[in-house]
């Protein structure tokens, strides 16, 4: 099971796919040229200015010189499909005392097409890797290397989780990454029996992180939230308690006002 059609669909429009293309181009390369896309792509430099014509005339592609870039109509776009989606609506300000409280970098994920999608990221201010964390809010991720994705991996269907390994495979970022299906899912299932998700050096080396999920009423996982920092101070015992409590606790609070809210709307109305 797949969220795409193949990509012989007779559904597919070849000249959608195409514009998104120069999109997904303009943004790997960082801006070109018409010769540089036209090689990039392996099109003929006609039909790349054709696309790139139609996405300027839409205001979403801009030229400086001979260099055309995305433009920030992008940002616009993304600013409003977050603003609408429920968990950064309620997890916002959450995060951001969950930041504060703990002084490290948290995080607040979600998945779309089975990848992890970053909402929204707080500096605490003793965190580290502000470079790092920033990159990531600009791309989607795998799932199961972090404390985020895999609080969501263990609330999806196992069929679902499947579909995904399937399609991405389980990628080694370090020595200590899940790359073993059958592990990934006994793992899943103490993330579930325990309520929180480990990132135990499974990215990057020397960083730890403890994710939470946040569920509707229903049981439906909406995304999840997790605190990471040094693996020298979160092995800490005392600080190791203290961060997933919070941790569990922030994703709980947001939990109660995402189903107060949805529950407010069920209510009858006045005649």
């Amino acid at each position: 099971m797949t969220d795409r059609p193949p990509a012989d669909s007779p559904r597919l429009l070849k000249t959608v796919a195409r514009s998104l293309d120069v999109v997904r181009a303009l943004e790997a390369l960082d801006g070109a040229r018409v010769t540089e896309l036209a090689d990039h792509l392996d099109m003929s430099k006609s039909a790349v200015y054709n696309h790139l014509m139609t996405l300027q005339d839409n205001k979403f592609v801009v030229k400086e010189e001979n260099t055309y870039s995305l433009s920030l109509q992008f940002l616009l776009m993304g600013e409003y499909v977050r603003n609408q989606h429920r968990l950064y609506k309620f997890g916002k300000a959450e995060l951001e005392s969950l930041a504060e409280e703990t002084g490290e970098y948290a995080h607040l994920s979600t998945e779309q097409h089975g990848l992890g999608v970053n909402l929204y990221k707080v500096r605490g201010e003793k965190a580290v890797g502000s470079e790092y964390q920033t990159s990531k809010l600009q791309k989607p991720d795998y799932l199961h290397f972090s404390a985020t994705g895999k609080s969501i991996l263990a609330h999806l269907s196992e069929e679902r989780v499947d579909d995904i390994i399937d399609r991405y495979g389980l990628v080694r970022k370090t020595a200590n990454t899940l790359t073993d299906r059958d592990d990934l899912f006994d793992e899943l299932a103490r993330i579930r029996e325990r309520g929180y998700a480990y990132n135990d050096e499974e990215e990057i080396e020397g960083l730890q992180a403890v994710g939470a999920p946040v569920l509707t009423r229903h049981g439906t996982v909406l995304g999840s939230l997790s605190v990471s920092g040094p693996r020298r101070r979160m092995k800490e015992d005392a600080y190791h308690e203290m961060i997933v409590e919070k941790v569990t606790n922030t994703a709980n609070v947001i939990e109660v006002n995402i189903n107060m809210a949805e529950s407010g709307s069920d209510l009858p109305d006045f005649v």
